[in-house]
């Protein structure tokens, strides 16, 4: 299982990248092995506001779909248009050219309070290996 050290991650299996103001966010490797064959992903719009916690769209794959949720608030300000028209991207590369929004921080929001929330590479591992 691939976990990069930078990154931080959800108990739901998303993970964020934090770069200034602008958070990209995907699903991890655990989870895109878990689901198996992604064969559609659905994803919320440019402009859409999102509290830490919402759901910001969908992934389909072989087995079931799952509902995809943002690990810290923003809006969304872009939608990788390749992993929607590939979505078989996550299950090659998840935490680089299968990323699926980018958001804006809210300025108004309370980012370190949610990342507080947030675990590290270590912490997840830990967690998926207590799920299994």
């Amino acid at each position: 299982m691939q976990l990069p050290k930078d990154l931080k991650y959800t108990k739901e299996h998303e993970w964020a990248r934090i770069e200034g103001s602008t958070i990209t966010v995907g699903i991890t490797d655990y989870a895109q092995d878990k689901l198996g064959d992604i064969v559609f992903i659905e994803l919320g719009e440019t402009g859409t506001q999102l509290k830490q916690g919402d759901k910001l769209g969908t992934v389909e794959s072989v087995k079931s779909v799952s509902d995809v949720f943002t690990p810290l608030s923003g809006s969304i300000k872009e939608v990788n248009k390749e992993v929607i028209d590939h979505p078989e991207l996550i299950n090659k590369d998840p935490y680089n050219k299968a990323w699926m929004v980018r958001l804006s921080a809210d300025p108004k929001g309370s980012m370190n309070s949610e990342m507080a929330k947030l675990l590290d590479a270590d912490a997840y591992e830990k967690y998926c290996k207590e799920a299994d």
